[in-house]
């Protein structure tokens, strides 16, 4: 996600002590175009309908996810606070400091999953989370932030990460390279891993099919997991090209499919399935001097490469979730589980 000009990443997390659960913030310092695309059928969500592209609002400077289900919504005000401190949102008012920060937030439920049903994310988890963001240029992935708590298809979930480069034909000119990336949030009833190959039903590079005996550690470790009621995957797919409201929300729309290549089944009446889309303008897309719709410089073309990039993106994150998360409490991880699926 960093990848991304102008976007950053932090996370602030608990565990121990009757806790587990976390929060994670992206960070636009500059705003970024804001749009949202929600699937699941019980969702946990804060001002999303300010992103509709027929309302006012037009840019935000940061997107919550967070664990806590409807009570974790409360780590977006301490996001919204400290964004408020920095004079960043919706300027109301002549002084710099009037300012009306939009923390659009999405949750995942994982309430208990620490042992004590009450310890779940709060302002000052928000606030933590934007703090680590503004401090660096990278983030970590796996069993952090939002993805402390969460569970996939009976082991670990986590956050995961991905990117790519979209190069766009730019006429005689050389081509305009535009970066596509996700980070995704597995807390899923659905599976993640293929139970007949132990290996996730997206393929990451590197990774092997584990062996006979750690496929059976894993199936044994998935028919023993209690299924969890509520479940959700929430995520961002961003890019720093220079896009619209609505062809914003067709990039979050895309990576839906992204999702239900990775996580199997998804989007049913029990998940909160939403991803934000954010779009940073750094780089302009080129020029469409064809006036051709299907023609490779019209912008038609170059939105289908980078809607096709967003699908793919956000399902390597789904996948990038649940093999780099760590065991956490008593739910052991794909990593614990599996150890022969990494060489060496």
């Amino acid at each position: 996600m960093c990848d991304v000009a102008g976007l950053r990443v932090g996370h602030h997390q608990r565990t121990g002590r009757g806790w587990q659960t976390g929060t994670t913030v992206v960070f636009a310092p500059e705003g970024a175009v804001a749009a949202v695309d929600v699937r699941g059928g019980g969702p946990g969500t804060r001002e999303t309908d300010a992103l509709d592209a027929r309302n006012l609002v037009d840019r935000v400077h940061g997107i919550c996810l967070t664990g806590g289900s409807a009570y974790g919504l409360a780590a977006a005000h301490g996001v919204a606070e400290a964004l408020e401190r920095r004079h960043l949102g919706v300027q109301v008012g002549p002084e710099p400091s009037a300012v009306v920060p939009v923390v659009p937030a999405a949750v995942i439920f994982d309430l208990g999953r620490g042992g004590d049903f009450t310890n779940r994310p709060d302002a000052g988890f928000g606030n933590r989370a934007l703090a680590t963001a503004d401090r660096s240029s990278w983030s970590k992935r796996g069993s952090v932030g939002a993805g402390t708590g969460a569970r996939a298809g009976g082991i670990q979930g986590g956050v995961g990460m991905a990117s790519t480069t979209v190069e766009l034909a730019a006429g005689e000119g050389p081509p305009t390279l535009v970066t596509v990336a996700a980070l995704a949030v597995v807390n899923s009833s659905g599976f993640v891993i293929d139970p007949a190959t132990g290996a996730p039903w997206v393929k990451i590079r590197g990774l092997r099919r584990p062996s006979r005996d750690d496929r059976t550690r894993l199936g044994e470790a998935v028919a023993a997991a209690h299924a969890a009621p509520l479940n959700t995957t929430i995520g961002v797919v961003a890019s720093d090209a220079a896009l619209s409201r609505a062809e914003t929300g067709r990039l979050a729309q895309s990576a839906h499919d992204g999702l239900a290549r990775a996580v199997r089944p998804a989007h049913s009446l029990m998940d909160g399935d939403t991803v934000f889309g954010l779009a940073t303008a750094a780089r302009d897309l080129p020029v469409d001097t064809a006036g051709i719709v299907r023609a490779p410089t019209s912008r038609a073309v170059h939105l289908n490469a980078l809607f096709a990039a967003a699908a793919d993106v956000f399902a390597l994150a789904c996948a990038d979730a649940v093999v780099t998360a760590e065991t956490v409490g008593s739910t052991p991880s794909y990593r614990e589980l599996c150890p022969s699926a990494w060489p060496g």
